[in-house]
């Protein structure tokens, strides 16, 4: 008797491996919410490094370049005595004066040529429609009282009979306080022909939120200098030199740096989903923070120049 040859069981086949539910997909609303909560916390933290901490030191280290060049042209005799040097216009941010407060601790702030917001960020600037300080006539010095390190923040300080010196290519010209005024005080009558004055003027009110306009007139008491004719008529500069001016000549940087720091916001959330929280944070942290800082600055251009 043949015995039926026995099939082998088949094995069965393996269970299918079971895989996991695709993760919810973030709704596209929630993907731009969250990109535009991003952007605008960005954009804040941008703005507090750049007003509190980074423009103090952009100042600083503005003003020692600018007190080594100032200094190296006094020494060889070619520091600017007018509103011209060698037949041309001197450029915005040109250093022309040293001023030296001692009631205020202030010493050797540099003094730069021009007053809109992009120059004053580097210091005090000077009023380009007026003669140097020590020169006959009125000169007029702008600085800021809170960013980029407030170099005229303590005006408000000086009292009548306080005195003050300025350098310039000229020679140190001596200063006494004759009062400080706000919006409506009267102001003294103007300087006598052959006499110099020199206003200083900021701005009034909390720091960063300024309410008006300080000014502190003083008179020589030394030599009155000599004064080249003026190129610049009185009254002729543009609007982003007046007091509590901003400066929207380069508001088109603005514009980019916000589309680069609206790219790199929407480019984390897209990172968020797929690379998880810690990759993203270590990725796009730096890039966020550069940007913005880049935002904050341009955004103190605007704001007024006394600041």
């Amino acid at each position: 008797m043949t015995v039926a040859a026995q099939t082998p069981p088949r094995a069965s086949a393996p269970a299918a491996a079971s895989t996991p539910p695709p993760a919810p997909r973030m709704p596209v609303g929630s993907q731009i919410a969250r990109g535009a909560l991003l952007t605008l916390a960005a954009l804040l933290l941008g703005l507090s490094l750049q007003v509190l901490l980074l423009s103090g030191l952009q100042e600083r280290a503005a003003q020692q370049s600018a007190f080594d060049a100032f200094r190296a042209s006094l020494a060889e005799g070619v520091a600017p005595v007018g509103q011209t040097q060698d037949g041309k216009l001197l450029a915005p941010g040109t250093p022309v004066a040293l001023i030296d407060i001692p009631s205020l601790q202030a010493h050797q702030m540099v003094v730069l040529e021009g007053t809109d917001s992009s120059v004053m960020a580097d210091g005090p600037g000077h009023r380009r429609d007026t003669p140097l300080p020590g020169q006959e006539g009125t000169s007029v010095l702008m600085g800021r009282a809170a960013a980029y390190g407030g170099p005229f923040g303590r005006l408000d300080e000086l009292t009548a009979g306080d005195t003050f010196s300025v350098t310039t290519g000229q020679g140190t010209s001596q200063f006494r306080v004759l009062d400080v005024r706000r919006a409506g005080d009267p102001a003294p009558a103007p300087p006598a022909t052959g006499k110099s004055r020199l206003i200083l003027v900021t701005a009034t009110g909390a720091p960063y939120m300024p309410e008006g306009i300080l000014r502190v007139d003083a008179d020589l008491v030394s030599a009155t200098a000599a004064t080249p004719n003026p190129t610049i008529r009185s009254g002729s500069l543009p609007d982003a030199e007046q007091p509590m001016a901003g400066d929207t000549s380069e508001l088109w940087q603005l514009v980019m740096w916000l589309q680069a720091l609206a790219v790199v916001s929407i480019a984390a959330v897209w990172a968020w989903k797929r690379w998880g929280r810690l990759h993203t944070w270590v990725v796009f942290t730096p890039a966020l923070v550069l940007v913005a800082v880049e935002v904050g600055g341009q955004v103190i251009r605007l704001l007024p120049n006394l600041l």
